[in-house]
């Protein structure tokens, strides 16, 4: 595994530009595309995330049309940029290595190629999660150490699958021109938190680095503050979600919580609206502790909140970041004395 000093540094297009502030298209599911970018366009953000497939019915971009039709894709960058939006990335979340459904894996594939044709270099997506042996159909998800069967399914995933699939994929980016993958630590993933990203990313390069998503690292019980400065360059993207820790049914179930997830009240945590989990002084930290790690990118609000309106949601969430997200670059230069 990489030692965590290895992560340092600045990612190739961050820079000093301060960071921009977007949202994931899938967060206005309901509305057509023109519809999602005027909203954009009418809350001042910077830019929009645009869901191709895998789990999400990618309400906003046929990827069998974009593969297929240059005249298709440059329309799709023009809706864009006559609005004075930019793409900020395609996101092909799900399982591609689901061990009996290969279009989740296709989908990857074809958004990649796709985002080269569109010059657009960073894909999201998840690691993936195999199933725990040869012949199973389903995946399987190791988050403890006992018993020992365990050993033999992670040592199955990681080395018969996952890194194999990796190798594969990181080659395709290269040909295409992608120049970054962001996986979100997401659970019921191979790569879920830094260890796992570190050595996946060890296995297959730095075309690998994260998508740091805090709301599934709180219910994990991880600490994004901390991960957002050890992670440092190994950051590639950011998903602004927030996650309302649910104390008097988690003293009872734990975190560990598979029940529904239009039922909040009966849940140990469930995904809400910027500052309703956290407050702007935690959000205003978070995005401190990235750019001290080196991370000046972008901010893209990903709204799942089931109970506030999606308009609303978002337009609370923008404005939280935007009073606490570092916009301008810094010019700050020691006096020679």
């Amino acid at each position: 595994m990489a030692a965590q000093g290895e992560c340092r540094g600045i990612p190739a297009d961050h820079g000093e530009t301060g960071m921009k502030i977007g949202f994931v298209s899938d967060s206005l599911g309901g509305l057509s595309l023109e519809q999602v970018l005027e909203n954009a366009a009418r809350m001042g953000v910077d830019g929009v995330e645009v869901n191709t497939g895998g789990w999400s019915t990618a309400p906003h971009f046929d990827l069998a049309a974009m593969k297929a039709s240059t005249q298709a894709r440059r329309a799709f960058l023009r809706a864009f940029e006559s609005r004075g939006l930019e793409v900020i990335s395609l996101n092909a979340n799900g399982n591609p290595t689901h061990p009996t459904d290969p279009k989740q894996g296709e989908c990857l594939k074809d958004t990649i190629r796709v985002a080269g044709e569109m010059g657009i270099k960073t894909v999201c997506t998840m690691s993936g999660l195999p199933a725990g042996a040869p012949g199973d159909t389903l995946p399987n998800w190791v988050v403890s150490s006992w018993p020992p069967e365990t050993r033999a399914i992670l040592d199955y995933q990681w080395n018969r699958v996952l890194i194999p699939f990796w190798t594969e994929i990181a080659q395709l980016a290269r040909e295409c021109g992608v120049e970054r993958i962001a996986l979100e630590l997401h659970g019921n993933q191979c790569v879920y938190n830094m260890p796992t990203l570190l050595r996946l990313r060890e296995a297959i390069g730095p075309l690998l680095g994260a998508n740091l998503d805090p709301s599934h690292l709180f219910w994990m019980g991880a600490d994004p503050l901390i991960m957002a400065e050890q992670l440092g360059g190994a950051i590639y993207h950011v998903h602004a979600k927030d996650t309302m820790l649910n104390a008097p049914v988690q003293a009872t179930t734990s975190l560990l919580e598979n029940g529904g997830l239009t039922d909040i009240p009966a849940r140990s945590w469930s995904y809400v609206t910027l500052g309703i989990g956290h407050d702007e002084t935690w959000w205003r930290q978070f995005c401190y502790r990235l750019k001290m790690g080196g991370y000046d990118g972008w901010l893209s609000i990903e709204h799942e909140d089931i109970i506030l309106n999606s308009i609303e949601g978002l337009e609370r969430s923008v404005a939280l970041l935007k009073n606490v997200a570092p916009r301008a670059p810094s010019d700050y230069r020691l006096q020679e004395i």
